[in-house]
């Protein structure tokens, strides 16, 4: 799985939020988080928009404004995030995995990518944007990250 830039970004400003909403410290300026996690302006804002067309962000126009989180941290998964920047987390040349049909020798191909999307849902579904704020992620999640080869890219 690669991880876009896009996504990347919008994890992270979400993130920001979340934070910014656990310490009630009110909107945030964009110029804030461009700056806080690297990311260009430009995209962040459209990043942004998606965010908020989800229901995830909201915005306030004015010297006061800025973004902040439309629902509490602890509600708002990672893959919720993922889902409005990117849409679904797993499909395959634009179908459902589900809908995928191989013949012959590829056929058990189709429970792969329902195994993939199964192994993405149990870690993406179950982290918050509080628990990544927090730095307190799911026991599940961080044993997956306590075997050596999880950190050894092939």
């Amino acid at each position: 799985m690669q991880v876009s830039a896009k996504t990347d970004y919008a994890l992270r400003a979400a993130v920001e939020l979340a934070r910014a909403a656990m310490s009630s410290e009110g909107p945030v300026k964009g110029e804030r988080l461009a700056e806080e996690q690297d990311i260009p302006r430009k995209f962040l804002e459209n990043i942004l928009l998606d965010l908020k067309r989800a229901g995830i962000v909201r915005t306030q126009r004015g010297a006061s404004g800025g973004y902040w989180l439309a629902v509490p941290p602890e509600e708002v998964r990672l893959a919720d995030v993922i889902r409005a920047v990117e849409g679904p987390l797993a499909n395959v040349r634009g179908e459902w995995p589900e809908e995928v049909e191989y013949g012959g020798a590829a056929r058990p191909l189709q429970r792969v990518w329902i195994a993939v999307r199964a192994n993405l849902r149990a870690v993406l579904e179950k982290v918050t944007l509080a628990d990544v704020v927090r730095g307190e992620l799911p026991e599940h999640v961080v044993s997956l990250t306590e075997d050596p080869e999880a950190w050894v890219h092939h």
